[in-house]
């Protein structure tokens, strides 16, 4: 599944235009490399995104094409949390 999808499904972040603009500024990596908005994601991937003034990294459990709010929690799981 493709990186923007998956922020967009997952509910990380709410646009995958935004998604896509966030991974085109470099502020997105996938198993500390930066990351497009095209990578492909697999089960077990970290994905560390800037947001402003912290960053969080986040261990990809599940591939969704679509789900309900509930479950989109399911999707991922919250590794770390740094503030700058």
């Amino acid at each position: 599944m493709r990186l923007d999808k998956y922020l967009k499904v997952s509910r990380i972040i709410k646009r995958r235009t935004i998604a896509k603009e966030v991974a085109d500024n470099q502020r997105i990596y996938v198993n500390e490399r930066v990351a497009k908005s095209s990578t492909v994601l697999k089960i077990g991937d970290l994905i560390s995104i800037h947001f402003g003034n912290k960053i969080v990294t986040i261990k990809v459990l599940e591939l969704q094409l679509s789900t309900r709010k509930e479950d989109a929690k399911n999707m991922f799981e919250i590794v770390e949390e740094k503030r700058l």
